[in-house]
């Protein structure tokens, strides 16, 4: 036998070992993952609030400080398609917790108001949505909330519950019921419902100066009218303010609470000490629960004006109060990420990190800038369409099951979290609803190499905006708007002077035909197409109406929690430290004059 058909022979030998090897290593791979998995991982899930996805150093920006959240990136996967399912507070934070679209649970509003405005209100995430935390729960675990809810309180008497966190599969809770607004910082102007209180007030004034003219021409003898008239009169508006001012005149007393579980601790909060509070909870609530499984929950308060700062930043960053708010927050994910690490928890915890949707643009005033930056995407928070709203941050961390380093370009979702999370805390999830979520965990850990998701829909309120259309064979990903907001001033890219911008009526433009984006060449959404650019125009039109045909047909009426009747503060809902309406405590629960 010649030396050539030695090496003949010897070839296929070596590639039937290379194969064996890989296929070993694709074993032991999985089998990791499944002994990981089966081990019930602790889950840190840290959420900010208001942050724009271009104020990270991991996504681009070079003017921030964010070590400890570039670090947490380094350590895991990135994702840089990452979605909120909602561009405000209260249904993108419903829809991460239970994986739906938050109009499927009422949670997204109709008309008019699109977040809760009270914790004394009805409205909330209702008892029969399934939240990951329930699921965990009945897994064995720990389910910790500390931070924002902002999902609602009570529904019928001050002490239900029905909304509450507790109610809802965490077992402990410390932080807002609500949310921060600048009526939490009495140096600040008011923000809840602000333009209603202005006309309230105005209203008030127009009356009380009537009623003032007819009591001068009665005294000067001009008008001939009963003093009974007059007095029943004055009494009428006294009462009209009264009943508009027991409600706007204390929104800091009724909102800008701390309650740990089902007790008020702080009424109303001093934001000062809020960060170190809440940073002493998460580090506290590791330690208690380190033997496990845990699920922790940490809603940040950062970066949601007033931008509270404590000294220890005032001043540091290059970007103002915003800049010094976002060098903090990371401060604080850096302090819980060293608390996993000093427990013994850090390559037996999923960890994850993100933003609840896109940064604030019209957050400014005589100083600058409040709000987040939101890259090269176009638009901003409470924008369903344009994907500065809703493109967020997406970081997750499992040292020796998730590849460090990897960076994955595929459209998912925040809704995506819920099966995720429950199938790595050993749970199923519910086959009694349309869940919208998809599970990460093959892309994450690369047995994958698409998103499940081939078509997202994106809704500002209750009204479809955009849908995208994950075309996995030729790699494109195509955006449809049928409507886009008005920006004020023309040109500037926001709403400035609106808060934020509307999601129907005058404030949008609707469009017939709809505008088209490839945002896999065009991600700033600048260049919209039309069948002379785009060969396929009306093709993929016509394939991304077909799938909105479909995804219509899972939609059901549902009550909305975001109606009139629930959205108004009620006295007999509101949660309150001590006696109604003298509420007030401190962190000790004892009465003060606060």
């Amino acid at each position: 036998m010649g030396p050539g058909a030695r090496r003949g022979r010897a070839a296929p030998a070596a590639r039937d070992s290379w194969w064996a090897l890989l296929s070993l290593s694709l074993l032991l791979r999985t089998s990791g993952f499944q002994a990981a998995n089966a081990s019930k991982p602790n889950i840190l899930l840290i959420m900010a609030d208001d942050l724009g996805i271009g104020d990270l150093g991991c996504y681009g920006n070079n003017t921030l400080r964010t070590p400890n959240i570039d670090r947490l990136a380094e350590e895991g996967v990135r994702l840089t398609q990452h979605l909120a399912a909602a561009p405000l507070c209260t249904p993108s934070r419903s829809s991460f917790l239970t994986g739906r679209h938050s109009f499927r649970s009422g949670m997204e509003a109709h008309d008019g108001y699109r977040a809760l405005q009270w914790n004394g209100g009805s409205g909330g995430l209702p008892e029969n949505e399934t939240t990951f935390a329930r699921i965990l729960q009945q897994q064995g675990y720990a389910t910790g909330l500390i931070g924002k809810w902002h999902q609602g309180v009570n529904c019928e008497s001050r002490t239900d519950h029905c909304h509450h966190p507790l109610n809802h599969g965490f077992d402990y809770f410390y932080g807002m019921p609500f949310t921060l607004v600048n009526d939490c910082d009495p140096g600040r102007p008011p923000e809840v419902d602000a333009s209603t209180r202005a006309r309230l007030w105005f209203y008030t004034q127009v009356a009380a100066l009537g009623v003032l003219t007819v009591a001068l021409g009665k005294i000067c003898g001009l008008i001939s009218v009963p003093w009974k008239a007059v007095l029943g009169a004055a009494s009428l508006v006294f009462l009209f303010f009264v009943s508009w001012y027991a409600s706007f005149g204390f929104v800091r007393r009724w909102n800008c609470i701390l309650m740990r579980n089902h007790d008020v601790t702080e009424q109303p909060m001093v934001l000062e000490r809020t960060a170190r509070l809440m940073l002493q909870e998460a580090v506290s609530y590791i330690e208690r629960n380190k033997h496990g499984p845990f699920l922790l929950f940490v809603s940040l308060l950062h970066v949601h004006i007033p931008l509270v700062t404590t000294k220890q930043f005032l001043g540091k960053s290059q970007h103002g109060l915003y800049g010094d708010n976002v060098e903090e927050m990371d401060w604080l994910v850096g302090e819980i990420l060293q608390a996993i690490e000093e427990n013994g928890l850090k390559n037996t915890t999923f960890a994850y990190f993100t933003s609840d949707h896109g940064g604030h643009l019209e957050a400014r005033d005589e100083r600058g800038q409040l709000g987040g930056w939101n890259g090269i995407f176009r638009g901003g928070k409470g924008m369903g369409g344009w994907e500065g709203g809703i493109r967020v941050p997406g970081i997750f961390r499992w040292p020796g099951v998730l590849p460090a380093g990897r960076v994955i370009h595929e459209p998912t979702s925040l809704m995506d979290v819920f099966p995720t999370v429950v199938e790595l805390g050993g749970g199923h999830v519910p086959q009694d609803r349309v869940i919208d979520g998809r599970s990460l965990v093959p892309l994450l850990q690369g047995t994958a190499e698409h998103s499940a998701h081939e078509f997202l829909f994106h809704y500002c309120g209750k009204y479809l905006h955009a849908a995208r259309w994950h075309e996995k064979d030729s790699g494109r990903l195509w955006k449809v708007h049928y409507m886009t907001p008005r920006f004020h001033p023309k040109g500037a890219g926001a709403c400035h002077g609106q808060g934020v911008c509307p999601c129907s009526g005058d404030g949008v433009t609707q469009h017939s035909p709809p505008l088209l984006f490839d945002l896999s060449r065009d991600p700033s959404e600048t260049r919209p197409l039309s069948p002379g650019s785009e060969p396929r125009y009306h093709a993929v039109l016509a394939r991304v109406h077909e799938a909105l045909e479909q995804h219509r047909r899972t939609l059901s009426p549902v009550p909305p929690q975001f109606s009139l009747g629930n959205i108004v503060w009620k006295p007999w809902l509101q949660p309150c430290c001590g006696t109604f309406p003298l509420c007030a405590c401190t962190q000790d629960g004892d009465p003060s004059e606060a």
